[in-house]
Protein backbone atom coordinates (compact mmCIF):
# COMPACT_ATOMS: atom_id res chain seq x y z
CA UNK A 1 0.00 0.00 0.00
CA UNK A 2 1.45 3.33 -1.01
CA UNK A 3 1.78 6.19 1.42
CA UNK A 4 0.18 9.48 0.46
CA UNK A 5 3.51 11.06 -0.54
CA UNK A 6 4.48 8.05 -2.68
CA UNK A 7 1.47 8.70 -4.90
CA UNK A 8 2.96 12.02 -6.02
CA UNK A 9 6.21 13.18 -7.48
CA UNK A 10 7.95 16.19 -5.94
CA UNK A 11 9.59 19.05 -7.81
CA UNK A 12 12.58 20.72 -6.14
CA UNK A 13 11.93 24.36 -7.17
CA UNK A 14 11.59 25.53 -3.56
CA UNK A 15 15.06 24.20 -2.73
CA UNK A 16 17.18 25.51 -5.61
CA UNK A 17 18.82 28.22 -3.50
CA UNK A 18 19.09 26.32 -0.24
CA UNK A 19 20.76 22.99 -0.97
CA UNK A 20 22.24 20.76 -3.69
CA UNK A 21 19.96 18.26 -5.37
CA UNK A 22 21.41 15.15 -3.74
CA UNK A 23 20.77 16.46 -0.22
CA UNK A 24 17.34 17.67 -1.24
CA UNK A 25 16.42 14.26 -2.66
CA UNK A 26 17.60 12.49 0.50
CA UNK A 27 15.45 14.72 2.70
CA UNK A 28 12.36 14.50 0.49
CA UNK A 29 12.75 10.71 0.44
CA UNK A 30 12.62 10.81 4.25
CA UNK A 31 9.28 12.62 3.86
CA UNK A 32 7.97 9.71 1.79
CA UNK A 33 8.54 10.78 -1.83
CA UNK A 34 10.01 8.33 -4.34
CA UNK A 35 9.75 10.24 -7.65
CA UNK A 36 11.22 13.64 -8.39
CA UNK A 37 11.55 16.46 -10.86
CA UNK A 38 14.89 18.17 -10.38
CA UNK A 39 15.34 21.81 -11.25
CA UNK A 40 18.49 22.57 -13.22
CA UNK A 41 19.93 25.56 -11.42
CA UNK A 42 23.46 26.61 -10.38
CA UNK A 43 24.20 25.45 -6.86
CA UNK A 44 21.41 22.85 -6.96
CA UNK A 45 22.05 20.77 -10.08
CA UNK A 46 24.04 21.82 -13.11
CA UNK A 47 25.27 20.04 -16.28
CA UNK A 48 28.40 17.89 -15.97
CA UNK A 49 31.72 19.62 -16.42
CA UNK A 50 34.73 20.71 -14.42
CA UNK A 51 32.40 21.92 -11.65
CA UNK A 52 29.78 19.14 -11.77
CA UNK A 53 27.86 19.36 -8.52
CA UNK A 54 27.11 16.22 -6.54
CA UNK A 55 26.40 13.83 -9.43
CA UNK A 56 28.19 10.90 -7.79
CA UNK A 57 26.31 11.49 -4.53
CA UNK A 58 23.05 11.92 -6.41
CA UNK A 59 23.43 8.63 -8.29
CA UNK A 60 24.37 6.86 -5.06
CA UNK A 61 21.32 8.17 -3.18
CA UNK A 62 18.97 7.33 -6.06
CA UNK A 63 20.28 3.80 -6.35
CA UNK A 64 20.39 3.06 -2.63
CA UNK A 65 16.86 4.32 -2.04
CA UNK A 66 15.18 2.94 -5.14
CA UNK A 67 14.35 6.54 -6.08
CA UNK A 68 13.52 7.87 -9.55
CA UNK A 69 14.15 11.19 -11.27
CA UNK A 70 11.28 11.45 -13.74
CA UNK A 71 12.21 14.80 -15.26
CA UNK A 72 14.70 17.63 -15.31
CA UNK A 73 13.31 21.14 -15.56
CA UNK A 74 15.20 24.37 -16.20
CA UNK A 75 13.53 27.59 -15.00
CA UNK A 76 12.18 28.91 -18.27
CA UNK A 77 12.70 32.55 -17.36
CA UNK A 78 16.37 31.93 -18.21
CA UNK A 79 15.97 30.38 -21.67
CA UNK A 80 14.03 31.30 -24.77
CA UNK A 81 14.31 29.06 -27.81
CA UNK A 82 11.91 31.36 -29.71
CA UNK A 83 13.83 34.57 -28.98
CA UNK A 84 14.12 37.18 -31.71
CA UNK A 85 17.90 37.37 -31.36
CA UNK A 86 19.68 34.39 -32.94
CA UNK A 87 22.42 34.68 -30.32
CA UNK A 88 19.87 34.17 -27.53
CA UNK A 89 18.34 31.19 -29.31
CA UNK A 90 21.79 29.67 -29.71
CA UNK A 91 22.64 30.23 -26.06
CA UNK A 92 19.32 28.72 -24.98
CA UNK A 93 19.98 25.66 -27.12
CA UNK A 94 23.45 25.31 -25.60
CA UNK A 95 21.97 25.33 -22.09
CA UNK A 96 19.40 22.71 -23.06
CA UNK A 97 22.07 20.53 -24.68
CA UNK A 98 23.92 20.63 -21.37
CA UNK A 99 20.71 19.55 -19.65
CA UNK A 100 20.40 16.61 -22.07
CA UNK A 101 23.92 15.51 -21.10
CA UNK A 102 22.93 15.81 -17.46
CA UNK A 103 19.80 13.70 -18.03
CA UNK A 104 21.96 11.02 -19.59
CA UNK A 105 24.23 11.00 -16.52
CA UNK A 106 21.27 10.45 -14.18
CA UNK A 107 18.99 8.28 -16.33
CA UNK A 108 16.06 10.67 -16.59
CA UNK A 109 12.91 9.94 -18.62
CA UNK A 110 12.16 13.46 -19.83
CA UNK A 111 13.37 17.05 -19.97
CA UNK A 112 10.72 19.71 -19.51
CA UNK A 113 11.11 22.61 -21.93
CA UNK A 114 9.00 25.62 -22.81
CA UNK A 115 8.08 26.53 -26.39
CA UNK A 116 9.52 29.99 -25.97
CA UNK A 117 8.33 33.46 -25.03
CA UNK A 118 7.18 36.49 -26.95
CA UNK A 119 7.76 40.14 -26.02
CA UNK A 120 4.69 40.91 -23.89
CA UNK A 121 4.63 44.56 -24.97
CA UNK A 122 4.84 43.93 -28.72
CA UNK A 123 4.56 40.17 -29.33
CA UNK A 124 5.62 38.56 -32.57
CA UNK A 125 3.07 36.54 -34.50
CA UNK A 126 3.00 32.76 -34.19
CA UNK A 127 4.20 32.61 -37.80
CA UNK A 128 7.54 33.93 -36.57
CA UNK A 129 7.72 32.07 -33.25
CA UNK A 130 6.68 28.57 -34.31
CA UNK A 131 9.56 28.08 -36.80
CA UNK A 132 12.06 28.98 -34.07
CA UNK A 133 10.44 26.41 -31.80
CA UNK A 134 10.49 23.69 -34.45
CA UNK A 135 14.10 24.49 -35.35
CA UNK A 136 15.03 23.98 -31.71
CA UNK A 137 13.18 20.64 -31.59
CA UNK A 138 14.92 19.53 -34.79
CA UNK A 139 18.28 20.20 -33.13
CA UNK A 140 17.47 18.84 -29.68
CA UNK A 141 15.27 15.78 -30.27
CA UNK A 142 17.95 13.61 -31.93
CA UNK A 143 20.39 14.47 -29.14
CA UNK A 144 17.82 13.61 -26.50
CA UNK A 145 17.02 10.30 -28.17
CA UNK A 146 20.67 9.31 -28.38
CA UNK A 147 21.05 10.21 -24.70
CA UNK A 148 18.17 7.93 -23.72
CA UNK A 149 15.76 10.70 -22.77
CA UNK A 150 13.07 12.84 -24.45
CA UNK A 151 11.82 16.41 -24.60
CA UNK A 152 8.50 17.07 -22.85
CA UNK A 153 7.05 20.43 -23.91
CA UNK A 154 5.26 22.31 -21.14
CA UNK A 155 2.40 24.74 -21.46
CA UNK A 156 2.92 27.85 -19.33
CA UNK A 157 1.17 31.21 -19.08
CA UNK A 158 4.21 33.25 -20.10
CA UNK A 159 4.95 31.13 -23.17
CA UNK A 160 3.42 31.93 -26.54
CA UNK A 161 1.11 28.88 -26.34
CA UNK A 162 -0.91 29.64 -23.18
CA UNK A 163 -4.49 29.48 -24.49
CA UNK A 164 -7.16 27.00 -23.41
CA UNK A 165 -6.96 25.01 -26.65
CA UNK A 166 -3.39 24.04 -25.78
CA UNK A 167 -4.45 23.08 -22.24
CA UNK A 168 -7.30 20.67 -23.06
CA UNK A 169 -6.26 17.43 -21.37
CA UNK A 170 -8.54 15.15 -23.32
CA UNK A 171 -7.29 16.48 -26.66
CA UNK A 172 -3.64 15.89 -25.79
CA UNK A 173 -4.20 12.76 -23.69
CA UNK A 174 -2.26 10.42 -25.96
CA UNK A 175 0.81 12.64 -25.68
CA UNK A 176 0.39 13.67 -22.04
CA UNK A 177 3.45 12.61 -20.06
CA UNK A 178 3.36 14.70 -16.90
CA UNK A 179 0.91 16.83 -14.92
CA UNK A 180 2.19 19.49 -12.54
CA UNK A 181 0.06 20.42 -9.54
CA UNK A 182 0.15 23.71 -7.66
CA UNK A 183 -2.34 26.41 -6.73
CA UNK A 184 -2.77 29.91 -8.10
CA UNK A 185 -5.23 32.75 -8.23
CA UNK A 186 -6.55 34.41 -11.38
CA UNK A 187 -4.82 37.76 -10.94
CA UNK A 188 -1.24 36.58 -10.59
CA UNK A 189 0.47 33.44 -11.88
CA UNK A 190 1.74 31.45 -8.91
CA UNK A 191 2.94 28.01 -7.81
CA UNK A 192 1.35 28.14 -4.38
CA UNK A 193 0.53 25.32 -1.95
CA UNK A 194 -2.87 23.72 -2.38
CA UNK A 195 -5.58 25.84 -0.80
CA UNK A 196 -3.81 29.19 -1.31
CA UNK A 197 -5.48 29.92 -4.65
CA UNK A 198 -8.58 29.12 -6.66
CA UNK A 199 -7.67 25.97 -8.63
CA UNK A 200 -10.66 23.54 -8.53
CA UNK A 201 -8.65 20.50 -7.49
CA UNK A 202 -11.76 18.46 -6.76
CA UNK A 203 -12.52 18.40 -10.52
CA UNK A 204 -9.06 17.34 -11.69
CA UNK A 205 -8.95 13.60 -10.81
CA UNK A 206 -11.92 12.93 -13.10
CA UNK A 207 -10.33 15.05 -15.83
CA UNK A 208 -7.14 13.01 -15.60
CA UNK A 209 -9.09 9.77 -15.85
CA UNK A 210 -10.89 11.13 -18.93
CA UNK A 211 -7.47 11.83 -20.43
CA UNK A 212 -6.32 8.27 -19.54
CA UNK A 213 -3.59 9.74 -17.35
CA UNK A 214 -2.68 7.40 -14.50
CA UNK A 215 0.88 8.44 -13.72
CA UNK A 216 2.02 10.20 -10.55
CA UNK A 217 1.21 13.93 -10.68
CA UNK A 218 4.21 16.12 -9.90
CA UNK A 219 3.87 18.68 -7.11
CA UNK A 220 5.50 21.90 -8.36
CA UNK A 221 4.97 24.05 -5.30
CA UNK A 222 7.12 27.10 -4.55
CA UNK A 223 7.15 28.06 -0.89
CA UNK A 224 9.37 29.62 1.75
CA UNK A 225 8.30 26.79 4.05
CA UNK A 226 8.34 23.95 1.53
CA UNK A 227 8.47 20.81 3.69
CA UNK A 228 5.33 21.70 5.62
CA UNK A 229 3.48 23.21 2.65
CA UNK A 230 4.24 20.29 0.35
CA UNK A 231 3.13 17.68 2.87
CA UNK A 232 0.01 19.73 3.65
CA UNK A 233 -0.73 19.86 -0.09
CA UNK A 234 -0.36 16.08 -0.30
CA UNK A 235 -2.92 15.65 2.46
CA UNK A 236 -5.38 18.03 0.81
CA UNK A 237 -4.97 16.48 -2.64
CA UNK A 238 -5.54 13.03 -1.17
CA UNK A 239 -8.82 14.30 0.28
CA UNK A 240 -9.75 15.54 -3.21
CA UNK A 241 -9.35 12.00 -4.57
CA UNK A 242 -5.91 12.13 -6.18
CA UNK A 243 -4.37 9.28 -4.23
CA UNK A 244 -4.19 6.36 -4.15
CA UNK A 245 -6.84 5.77 -6.82
CA UNK A 246 -5.44 8.06 -9.53
CA UNK A 247 -1.69 8.01 -9.29
CA UNK A 248 -0.74 4.38 -8.86
CA UNK A 249 1.45 3.46 -11.83
CA UNK A 250 5.07 4.31 -12.45
CA UNK A 251 6.10 7.01 -14.91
Amino acid sequence: MKTQAECFGCNTYSYIRSEPAHRCIARLADLGFRKFELMVHPGHLWPPGPNAEGLIDLRRILGAGGLEVVTLNMPNIDVNIAAAAPEMRARSLAMLIGTIRLASEIGVHGIVIGPGKANPLFPADAAELVPHFFAALNALCPLAKSAGTALWVENMPFAYLPAIDELMLVRCGKRLRLVHLSDTGRQQYRHDPVGHGSVPFHDIPAMLRDASYYESPMLEIISRNPDNDILDSVEKLTAFGFAPTVAVSSA
